[in-house]
């Protein structure tokens, strides 16, 4: 019995230290490539095509003790059809300046109908500024109803946490 307890804490201890990346699957594969295409969508069998414009704000100020209090981000992207896959086409991340500071994906991804995914932009990773943005193509081979793009930003001061969430705004049809 001694043995099984402490063969216990070992474990505890050893899923402690283990660092999970927030945007791998449990199969530890990036959640954005398992739903990538291998192959090209062709613009003209697309009959809804939008681009949206998504503010993230990767510090707030709180006082002049503690003017930059950091917050970790995550973009969400909702396809809202019962029926239709969604394709994005497009995730980019803009700094403050407006300066692209990565391209989340190299292929289109398919969403599937009522599908979610989900990406993180860590606390501690500062790159956009206060003022970054996420610009996110996306379409459909079929007039579907608005996809649901937000972001939601989570931090903490002093004992008191807080949330908030940020609406994607469609800016132009893509052409």
């Amino acid at each position: 019995m001694k043995y099984q307890f402490v063969n216990l804490l070992v474990f505890l201890a050893l899923i402690a230290c283990v660092d999970r990346d927030p945007n791998k699957n449990a199969s530890g594969q990036d959640q954005l490539e398992v739903l990538e295409l291998d192959h090209v969508l062709n613009p003209a069998e697309q009959k809804y095509n939008e681009v949206f414009y998504v503010p993230i704000y990767s510090d707030i100020y709180v006082d002049e003790n503690n003017p930059n209090n950091l917050l970790s981000a995550t973009l969400s992207i909702r396809n809202v059809s019962l029926t239709d896959t969604l394709y994005i086409t497009k995730i980019d991340y803009y700094d403050t300046d407006g300066n692209l500071v990565r391209q989340f994906i190299d292929k289109s991804i398919a969403l599937p109908e009522v599908g979610t995914v989900n990406y993180v932009i860590e606390r501690e990773d500062v790159s956009g500024g206060a003022g970054a943005n996420f610009i996110v193509e996306v379409s459909s081979s079929k007039n579907i109803a608005v996809p649901r793009i937000q972001a939601v930003m989570i931090g903490e001061y002093s004992n008191k946490g807080f949330s908030f969430i940020a609406e994607g705004t469609p800016i132009r049809p893509i052409e």
